[in-house]
């Protein structure tokens, strides 16, 4: 329902996965195989990413001032075992967080500095819990964590990024949920 740009940075891996289910009509895309492949999640293994979906929606629904949309499992609690490490770029001294645990094998000296190109990223392997925990703590260095929202509407909360710029945006788009709400408003008159 969102025809906003995606979030920028790991935000965008945030964003796809609180979209992953759409609340109106029901589907799950990861109960498709091409779902699971997008986050690299194996068949068995969607009750862990729906438990971290939902407590992410619960967080998006918070940094728009709206109560969770039903009871979830605290995101800190989902993302305590998630072990990060610190990147420093040497050549132009940028920083930032990775998984500290791949499932992707290491670069070793011996083989090269960097991975090839169009290899995965180190993070890439890593498990979900994981490459959210590494997303979040780079977003709350850029000051962009706390723009990830979730709209307002009942039978939406999809998760958008609020480029507004006082941060006040309610709605995932302004056509479809916006316009629904002020002509519920409008009709209550």
């Amino acid at each position: 329902m969102n025809d906003r740009a995606p979030a920028p940075g790991g935000l965008a891996l945030i964003q796809s996965l609180v979209n992953t289910l759409d609340l109106e009509s029901g589907a799950d895309r990861l109960d498709t195989a091409e779902g699971r492949a997008a986050f690299g999640l194996p068949e068995g293994g969607t009750e862990a990413a729906r438990e971290l979906r939902e407590s992410l929606r619960a967080v998006c629904l918070a940094h728009a001032d709206h109560p969770p949309h039903r009871t979830v499992t605290p995101l800190g609690e989902l993302l305590a075992g998630a072990p990060l490490r610190l990147t420093v770029d040497g050549r132009d001294g940028g920083a930032g967080f990775t998984p500290a645990v791949t499932l992707v094998p290491a670069v070793t000296s011996a083989s090269a500095t960097a991975p090839p190109a169009g290899a995965p990223s180190p993070a890439a392997g890593a498990p979900l819990a994981f490459r959210v925990a590494a997303a979040i703590a780079e977003s709350l260095v850029d000051g962009t964590w706390a723009r990830l929202k979730a709209c307002e509407a009942p039978t939406c909360h999809w998760a958008y990024y609020d480029r507004s710029p006082a941060g006040r945006g309610r709605w995932c788009s302004m056509a479809v949920c916006g316009a629904r709400a002020k002509m519920r408003r409008y009709r209550a008159k």
